[in-house]
């Protein structure tokens, strides 16, 4: 646990301080805010790809949804802590950057930009704290050894991540009129209803099937805080989904010219 930690906790800072600097050489003209919204994006895609290939891992692994183990539930919730950290430090730096461009805030860091950021990103802000404060405790003590399958099942919503990550970098490029992002803008449609509205469905027909009930006795025969858990991570996806499926109609539904604005 504790090496996981650590090495995480280095991990992600480093990659970031890396691609910053990296793209200081390689786009010489880029802004500092520029290079931090693309480096905070790169590196979100990288953990998104290391929680999607642990969660299929661990949910390809477990035939038995409720009492199979696999050490990468345990494990990558070690890694996740760290990253929900620091990810909450690099979504500031970005609000700051570009509240800074847009004359918003003081030019120095302070309590005002904090509380701007704070307010601006609060349902962002709002679940990764409920993942480390909530769903930490839940997953590493208070399941026990059960349910390993569905930790996977968690892990595996990042899948999207990668395709909104990408979405963001091609509008930062400039690149919003072009197939790629046309094809990509489907990707993330496709992925995140698999993977953060589906799942949830799917992980109750899963223990519905190995308990031999109906799918819709499950919620009255398991906790009742799974059910609140389930309920609280789905919550906001609902609502990204909602906004996702609006952006879509104005990219597919739009002109070029609607587009751009």
């Amino acid at each position: 646990m504790w090496r996981t930690l650590v090495v995480a906790s280095a991990f992600f800072p480093g990659l970031f301080a890396l691609c910053v600097r990296a793209l200081r050489w390689a786009a010489p003209g880029w802004s500092i805010k520029d290079r931090v919204l693309l480096s905070g994006r790169l590196v979100s895609t990288v953990q998104a790809t290391m929680a999607t290939v642990s969660g299929l891992t661990v949910v390809l692994s477990c035939r038995d949804v409720v009492n199979d183990r696999h050490w990468l539930a345990v494990e990558y919730v070690w890694v996740l802590v760290p990253y929900m950290t620091y990810d909450i430090y690099v979504m500031y730096l970005c609000h700051w950057h570009k509240s800074q461009e847009k004359g918003i805030v003081e030019r120095k860091h302070s309590l005002t930009s904090v509380w701007s950021f704070l307010l601006q990103d609060r349902l962002m802000v709002t679940h990764h704290l409920f993942i480390l404060i909530v769903l930490t405790p839940i997953t590493q003590h208070f399941r026990g050894e059960l349910g390993d399958f569905f930790v996977g099942c968690i892990f595996t919503a990042e899948l999207s991540t990668p395709f909104v990550s990408l979405g963001k970098i091609l509008m930062q490029l400039k690149m919003q009129d072009t197939l790629l992002h046309k094809v990509n803008g489907i990707l993330i449609l496709v992925t995140f209803f698999l993977c953060r509205i589906l799942l949830f469905p799917f992980m109750y027909a899963a223990y519905g099937r190995q308990m031999g009930i109906p799918v819709y006795m499950v919620p009255f025969r398991i906790p009742l805080h799974c059910n609140i858990a389930n309920a609280s991570l789905i919550a906001p996806q609902l609502y990204w989904f909602t906004l996702i499926c609006r952006k879509a109609v104005r990219l597919y539904g739009s002109s070029p010219a609607d587009k751009s604005r």
